[in-house]
């Protein structure tokens, strides 16, 4: 879920697929930054998305290519 202790970052990058961008993730880029993160179930097609935090804290959403990681583990991810 990141590391809020030292937040904001300017980049976030997720190395394993999850079915949403958790917005813990999120909420600990500053203004302008960019979380790359693999997005889509386990055994569906996943898209590499790259999310762009706005100036007033609003984010655009744009998919890049289709990919394949290794699902996201842990208590916090959301679960379809």
């Amino acid at each position: 879920m990141g590391w809020p202790e030292h937040a904001p970052y300017d980049a976030v990058i997720v190395t394993a697929a999850g079915i949403e961008i958790p917005q813990a993730l999120i909420d600990q880029l500053k203004p302008g930054g960019r979380l790359v993160m693999p997005v889509g179930g386990q055994h569906e097609t996943q898209e590499l998305i790259v999310m762009t935090r706005d100036a007033d804290n609003g984010s655009s959403t744009r998919s890049t290519i289709p990919v394949r990681f290794v699902p996201i583990t842990g208590d916090n991810m959301p679960r379809r």
